[in-house]
This record gives structure tokens, C-alpha cells and sequence, in this order.
């Protein structure tokens, strides 16, 4: 009797304890974000084209972000790790916004902004993994504290206008279709807009769910558009961007 109460007991705490079910939710989290950016590898290998690349990195790097999350709260802290979490965590939105550009149905900016993007990534990488990071920006597991100004500024350069571009294609869609998928775009592209905020005021937990969040939103949104129509073609309604 007195075996199963401590069982039973300790089996309450473990299930109660916060740290237990944000690790579990980190693994979960990282598993699911790699699933999903497998799957879109498998639909860009079946159709390449552009936006299915950048969707499938795009995702990538979001497991990626999730996958060095979880490492860092199981005490797998080092510079490089740190490195790689600014890097991924702001190329993986300018990432997906190159994903939605074509919905704007403008080929200069496309292409000028496509070029913006990759340069400003470029950049960012360079001057991350040349930046040391210390293991005092973790505290409990959970990385608390913001990376140097420079860092701040050039993940702003991409993490900004990606921002007002999925909102801009996502409107125009709305607008074109009126079709609900859209709305979980808009949804998606607010709550990763809001994730740089978060990081920087100091909520890393949410900001941890909400990269999570806001990914599954666009994609959801973008994987469940149906197949064009030769009306759609006509009004300039939004393709399947993954299929």
C-alpha cells in the first residue's frame, strides 16, 4: 500500500513539475517540426519550384531552432550552439517570407527582395558564428538573455520586412479568395512577427511556442490551399505554394 501511494506520488510530481513538460514539450515540439520540414523536402523533390525550397528550409531551420532548444535545456550549452540558434531563428522567417513572394505578383520586387534576404542572411551567419556568445545567456535550461546589439540589428534587417511581407501576401490572398486557409497564414505570420518581440522583453518560454506556433500556422494555411482553378488564375487568386 505504502509503495503505491510513493508511486503514485512521485508519478504527480514528475507530471506536475514545469521543467518535466517543457522538456517534453521541446522534444515533441523539435519531432514535429522535423516531420513537417520532411514532408515538405518530399513535395519539393516531387515538384521543385522556388517556393517549395524555401518552405522546405524554411522549416528546416525552424527544427533546427527547436532541436538546439532542447539540447541547451538538457545542459548541452556551448558558443557555437548559441551561434546557430541567432542565425536559424531569424533566417528561418526571412526563410518563409520568400515562400509567400510570388503571391504578390510583382517580379522585380520578387527578385530584388529575394537577393535582400539571402545577403542579409548571409551576413547575419558571418557575423554570428564570428561572435562568441556566453553560456550566461542561459539560465535554467532556457535562453534568457539577448544576444550583442549587432546581432540584434542585423537579425531585425531580415526578421522585419519578412514580417510585412507574409502579412502583405497573406492580406492579398484573403483578398483574392476570401478563402479561410488565410487566415491561419495571417495568424502564423502575426505570432512569429511577435516572437522577436517576446525574446527581446525577456519571455523566452513563449517565445520558445510561439516560433512553434506561428510555423505551423503558415504552413497549415499554405499546405491546405486548393489546387488553382482557371477561375482563380483569372481574379489572381494564391496557388498551393507545396504542392
Amino acid at each position: 500500500m505504502e509503495a503505491n501511494h510513493l508511486a503514485r506520488s512521485l508519478s504527480y510530481r514528475s507530471m506536475s513539475d514545469p521543467s518535466i513538460g517543457l522538456a517534453i514539450s521541446l522534444g515533441l515540439l523539435g519531432a514535429a517540426l522535423a516531420a513537417l520540414a520532411a514532408r515538405a523536402a518530399l513535395r519539393f523533390l516531387h515538384k521543385p519550384e522556388p517556393t517549395q525550397a524555401m518552405w522546405a528550409s524554411g522549416m528546416a531551420m525552424g527544427a533546427v531552432a527547436m532541436g538546439i532548444e532542447t539540447a541547451v535545456y538538457a545542459g548541452v550549452v556551448s558558443s557555437g550552439l548559441l551561434e546557430a540558434y541567432v542565425f536559424v531563428s531569424a533566417a528561418l522567417v526571412g526563410l518563409l517570407s520568400l515562400g509567400c513572394t510570388h503571391v504578390i505578383r510583382v517580379a522585380r520586387f520578387a527578385q530584388a527582395y529575394a537577393a535582400f534576404i539571402l545577403a542579409a542572411c548571409a551576413l547575419l551567419a558571418v557575423a554570428s558564428f564570428s561572435t562568441p556568445l556566453s553560456a550566461s545567456m542561459v539560465s535554467d535550461g532556457i535562453i534568457t538573455a539577448s544576444p550583442p546589439l549587432t546581432l540584434l540589428v542585423l537579425s531585425s534587417l531580415i526578421t522585419g520586412p519578412a514580417t510585412v511581407v507574409l502579412l502583405a501576401a497573406s492580406a492579398l490572398s484573403l483578398m483574392r479568395s476570401h478563402r479561410w486557409q488565410n487566415l491561419l497564414i495571417i495568424g502564423g505570420a502575426l505570432v512569429l512577427g511577435a516572437g522577436g518581440t517576446l525574446y527581446i522583453v525577456s519571455f523566452p518560454v513563449f517565445l520558445y511556442y510561439a516560433e512553434f506556433i506561428g510555423i505551423i500556422l503558415l504552413f497549415g494555411g499554405v499546405v491546405s490551399l486548393p489546387k488553382p482553378t482557371a477561375h482563380d488564375a483569372k481574379v489572381g487568386a494564391p496557388t498551393a505554394m507545396t504542392r
